[in-house]
Formats: structure tokens, C-alpha cells, sequence
């Protein structure tokens, strides 16, 4: 087998091109920048100044710089390219038109697709970080503004994870905030008990994903599932086994 260098590519292998906020917190396993959450190799490219309160304000002015990252992860011999905050989804048709390679800002991308595994008058509820930066916009850049089919429950008043994502204090309490993760979803359900499956839209919330299920028997999709999802489709394994 003969193999062909890149020009100006410097390591290969990394499958998944994760784009990054310009943010300070602890990334446990099971979030989408703790690189130990994957089975495959990931490459990660932060974005200067793109931070948590730029990209819930939909702060589109970083569209340049978000491109060039997306640009560089490219050049860098990744097969597919995500962020880390659903949010990201307002650089999604930007991005996709631009980068000749699969896109997928953002875990809200799930949605038109859970739809179809549910009853019509079902819901999909949706924990958020921030409900109110979860706009009619936001949902239409990722094909899932259907009225009537989501409910959401946000993160952004719970203290313990306001304190580690949005205020950035540096520390994180995970039994804190696993406890209101569970509360934030047992309270989606009490609100809107249409609701037939979790969707996590926040790239930080995957770690609990698996005490949420616990709490509430539904099933739960996040940004890890989608990132597996398409690393099934752009990285294909031959299967072994008896006939």
C-alpha cells in the first residue's frame, strides 16, 4: 500500500474536527472537548473571542474567524466537522456551503430525524443551557422549527452550572449539577408530559446523560450520539464474524 503526504499536514488519523468555544471550565469525560470521550481520534481547534455569551447572543461577526477554523481542521485531514454548543447552529449553512466536507454545528440537527420516531402529538423535550437563546432562528438553521413537537428546559438559572459554564468560575461540582440536570428534566416531564424523548442540546451535558435516562426512562440524544452517528457514515468499518 503506497501512502500520500498532505502538503503542510503534520498528523493524520484524527477523524473528527471539533470546533471549540473560547472558554475556561472543566471538561469532564463525556464532554464534547474531553477527547478521552471518543473511541476514535478527534482534533480540536478553538475559536479566539467566541465565547459563551457572544454565541447565545447569535453573534454572527466571528463568521470569518469560525470559517478559518473549520478551514484549518480541514487542511489537517479531519473527515467531518462539529462545535462544541448547540448554538453553533447559526454558522451552520454558512459553514456547509463553504467546507467541502460534512457539517454539523449543532446536536438541535437531531431533531427532524427524532421526530419520526415518535407519535405525531409527541414531543421532543430539550434541555438547554440557555432556553432563551433557544430561538425560532436558531431551531430554522437546523430544520427543526416545528411548533407544537419540542418543549424546552433550560440550565441558565440552576447555580452550580451557571457558576462552571456561564459564569466561568473554574470549578465544576458534578454531583451539583447532575442533580439539577435530573431536576431540569423531571420538571420538563411534570410540565409537558407529551414529551417521549430528551435531547440534549448543551455540548456539556452529555455526562449526565445516562442519569437523566435513569430518572426518566426516555430515550436521550445529545451531541455524542450525532458525533458517532457520523463517524459511523464517514469512517466505515469491515465487520468479522462466522457464518
Amino acid at each position: 500500500m503506497i501512502y500520500r503526504a498532505s502538503p503542510g499536514q503534520v498528523s493524520y488519523g484524527e477523524v473528527i474536527g471539533i470546533i471549540l468555544l473560547d472558554s475556561c471550565a472543566p471538561y469532564i469525560p463525556g464532554d464534547v472537548a474531553n477527547a478521552s470521550t471518543y473511541q476514535y481520534p478527534v482534533r480540536f481547534r478553538k475559536v479566539s473571542g467566541l465565547t459563551v455569551e457572544r454565541i447565545f447572543n447569535h453573534d454572527l461577526s466571528l463568521l470569518e474567524k469560525v470559517t478559518e477554523a473549520a478551514f484549518d481542521l480541514k487542511n489537517n485531514g479531519v473527515r467531518a466537522i462539529t462545535g462544541d454548543c448547540g448554538f453553533m447552529a447559526i454558522y451552520q449553512q454558512a459553514l456547509t456551503e463553504k467546507v467541502d466536507l460534512p457539517v454539523f454545528m449543532s446536536s438541535l440537527l437531531q431533531i427532524p430525524f427524532l421526530c419520526r420516531l415518535i407519535k405525531q402529538n409527541d414531543q421532543i423535550g430539550i434541555i438547554t443551557a440557555n432556553s432563551e437563546s433557544l430561538t425560532e432562528k436558531v431551531l430554522e438553521s437546523c430544520g427543526a422549527n416545528l411548533p407544537g413537537r419540542i418543549a424546552v428546559g433550560g440550565m441558565e438559572k440552576c447555580q452550580n452550572f451557571r457558576a462552571a459554564f456561564i459564569e466561568e468560575k473554574g470549578d465544576l461540582n458534578r454531583n451539583k449539577v447532575e442533580e439539577e440536570v435530573v431536576l431540569t428534566a423531571k420538571n420538563l416531564l411534570a410540565s409537558f408530559p407529551a414529551v417521549r424523548i430528551i435531547l440534549l442540546e448543551c455540548s456539556v451535558l452529555p455526562p449526565y446523560g445516562a442519569s437523566i435516562q435513569q430518572a426518566t426512562g426516555l430515550p436521550v440524544f445529545d451531541f455524542i450520539t450525532m458525533i458517532d452517528y457520523v463517524c459511523s457514515a464517514v469512517l466505515k468499518k469491515e465487520f468479522q464474524g462466522f457464518m
